[in-house]
């Protein structure tokens, strides 16, 4: 895939509309109907994109139903676990959200940041670099995330509970998607459950949101005006199913399946099946590359999220810090967005492959690597907390967490951690004792 040559056409309407202003203040006729004649020129070129057909045989390779999805998978573990052992699940549970919060919790602060502007904060900080606690101080400290969060409550001193982000919010809504429709929602209750418990969303959750307000069904939520259909937004919605089904991928990816086809398609899809599906394995091995493999099962072997993820694990052992990382990534998908799920796949991949089972090493180079770095780091933890468990994951990314996790959803500002636990092991033992 090559990216068409783009031209800095934000930095065309900027200077068109400087200099509309410059002439009006110099007195210029005629400036209004060359600004309605441009205005219908971006227009018309949106209108003949939208139209254009896509190649049939491509499609045919990474369809959007879930049987022809199946029908394209590689041969693999679809269930690796027999039993429910309730003790062994809390632990690696408990691992893996807490994994998740600080992954999160140390990116979001610096989420899109070049490599070299994290760098220099953390001189200017006396911080290591690539971080290994939370950072110790961020710029507009007092500025609110969401309304909710100041910017200084994600770091190691202003911390009080878990604060606010919509990567941890999807994760809450999952379990409240499960614990009021059971393992057997569908898409139509997710639509249900994002109407009732979110005030706001970005990206493709935002065109969905809003093409559900309007009278869109759920099945359909995706597909009106939203060019943001693979990019990572269902990816960081995936860990709770794949918590709910541990040890069973295929489970898991199924639950991920009907969740992102509310807001994506495609490689947006595929990225949170292969996620669930990984997350779900990690609760069954000791290794998480061995659970990215796992993964990798659970989505058709030809997509492009496949081949970019094999990619990713094929030179992984080459990687060896963050610097390396980003370069193989922008390299290998030039021109594509930094909000994207193939590419961020690809860096929680190199992630996994320099930290392996260290949490710290893990998320310190993720975040390091820049781009969306909040959601890469929550997921990568999430694995690696999963196969770990809480008692290898080092106090100082938990201790200020105080039991809390605040959130935005409506009527739901904040859970307890110790609650989540029981919450999510009633309900994955439901499901896996059915």
């Amino acid at each position: 895939m090559k990216y068409p040559k783009f031209h800095d056409f934000q930095g065309l309407i900027d200077e068109i509309r400087l200099l509309a202003q410059l002439k009006c203040e110099y007195g210029a006729e005629g400036i209004a109907p060359i600004i309605k004649e441009a205005e219908k020129s971006l227009y018309s070129a949106a209108a003949k994109l939208k139209k254009l057909p896509v190649n049939k045989e491509l499609a045919m390779r990474e369809p959007n139903d879930l049987e022809s999805i199946r029908s394209l998978r590689p041969a693999g573990h679809r269930r690796k676990l027999k039993t429910f052992d309730k003790n062994l699940y809390r632990d690696r549970l408990e691992g893996a959200l807490l994994g998740r919060m600080a992954g999160c919790t140390l990116g979001a602060p610096v989420e899109f940041w070049p490599i070299e502007k994290m760098q220099a904060l953390a001189d200017e900080n006396g911080d290591p670099f690539p971080p290994r606690d939370y950072w110790s101080y961020v710029p507009e400290p007092k500025q609110l995330r969401y309304g909710i969060s100041p910017r200084e409550a994600y770091t190691q001193t202003k911390m009080n509970g878990v604060p606010v982000d919509d990567d941890i919010a999807y994760t809450l809504l999952g379990l409240l998607v499960i614990e009021e429709n059971g393992a057997n929602f569908k898409t139509e209750d997710i639509g249900l459950a994002w109407l009732k418990y979110l005030p706001i969303a970005y990206t493709a959750e935002d065109i969905a949101l809003r093409n559900l307000k309007s009278g869109l069904s759920a099945a359909k939520a995706a597909e009106k005006n939203n060019p943001y259909c693979e990019w990572i937004g269902a990816s960081i919605r995936a860990d709770p199913w794949g918590y709910l089904a541990p040890g069973c991928p295929e489970m898991a990816a199924e639950m991920a399946y009907r969740d992102a086809y509310i807001s994506h398609r495609r490689q947006g899809i595929y990225a949170s099946m292969f996620f669930a599906a990984t997350i779900a394995a990690a609760f069954s091995v000791d290794n998480p590359l061995e659970a990215l493999n796992i993964g990798l099962c659970e989505i058709p072997k030809s997509c492009a999220l496949a081949k970019a993820v094999r990619w990713a694990l094929n030179i992984a052992p080459e990687i060896t810090n963050y610097r390396q990382a980003r370069d193989a990534v922008t390299n290998h998908f030039n021109g594509m967005s930094m909000i994207h799920a193939v590419n961020n796949a690809c860096l929680t991949v190199f992630g996994i492959g320099i930290g392996g089972t260290d949490l710290t090493g893990v998320i310190g180079e993720i975040v390091a690597m820049g781009m969306d770095n909040d959601c890469t780091a929550a997921t990568a933890g999430s694995i690696v907390g999963a196969v770990i468990g809480k008692q290898r994951i080092p106090e100082h990314w938990y201790r200020n967490f105080n039991n809390t996790v605040h959130s935005y959803l409506t009527g739901k500002p904040s859970f307890e951690i110790s609650e989540l636990v029981n919450r999510f092991t009633g309900q994955a033992e439901k499901i896996m004792n059915a």
